[in-house]
């Protein structure tokens, strides 16, 4: 389930679709945590500049792949690509509660609205009301904050859930995989649904 808590922890983060991609693989492959851990560093699996670097990257990312049970690791191998960034966005989605409640609050009822576009300021004004409702979020540094919503927009454009041409951010919705749809549904994700695709 989504964590209680909130963190900050996707500034260090990028989307790393590939990269879960490779690990899922080797995870299907019979690979252990540790062997792929091993594979990561000495290997540079992720080419990474060193091994610091990769040792904090697979364990990122090791977290991701910890979020599909066997199901969803067989969807996610099988399934097209579109698809398969959206699972990925959904292991970061489940790992992230500020995040999550980003794209139920802001994104979805952006969709319901039929409002095309997302704007800078529009996650300005979700920061502020969070800000004064939560303690921990109020002081975290602006950089800081800076940095998730920028993330925050890297995520949906690499999902493919905007578009961006000439600083102009639309909203992309997609229309779920069949499967994955049921499946979310069966687990009692159906926030997660609403979330990336508007429903209401």
């Amino acid at each position: 389930m989504i964590p209680d808590i909130y963190s900050a922890g996707l500034t260090s983060q990028s989307f790393w679709f590939t990269e879960l991609k490779k690990v899922v693989k080797l995870i299907s492959n019979g690979k252990s945590y540790e062997e792929i851990k091993s594979i990561c560093i000495e290997k540079n699996l992720f080419g990474t500049a060193n091994k610091y670097r990769a040792k904090r990257m697979c364990a990122y990312i090791l977290n991701r792949a910890k979020m599909l049970d066997t199901t969803m690791m067989n969807l996610f191998l099988n399934s097209d690509l579109n698809t398969q960034k959206i699972i990925n966005l959904i292991t970061i989605l489940k790992g992230d509660k500020l995040f999550f409640e980003f794209m139920y609050e802001v994104y979805r009822e952006k969709v319901i609205l039929g409002i095309p576009n997302i704007e800078d300021t529009d996650l300005k004004v979700f920061f502020s009301k969070k800000e004064t409702e939560h303690e921990e979020i109020r002081i975290w540094k602006d950089t800081t904050k800076k940095r998730l919503r920028s993330t925050y927009m890297t995520y949906l454009k690499d999902a493919n859930l905007i578009t961006i041409l000439d600083k102009q951010k639309t909203i992309t919705p997609p229309i779920l995989d069949t499967t994955l749809e049921r499946y979310l549904s069966s687990r009692g994700y159906g926030a997660i649904i609403k979330s990336i695709t508007g429903v209401d």
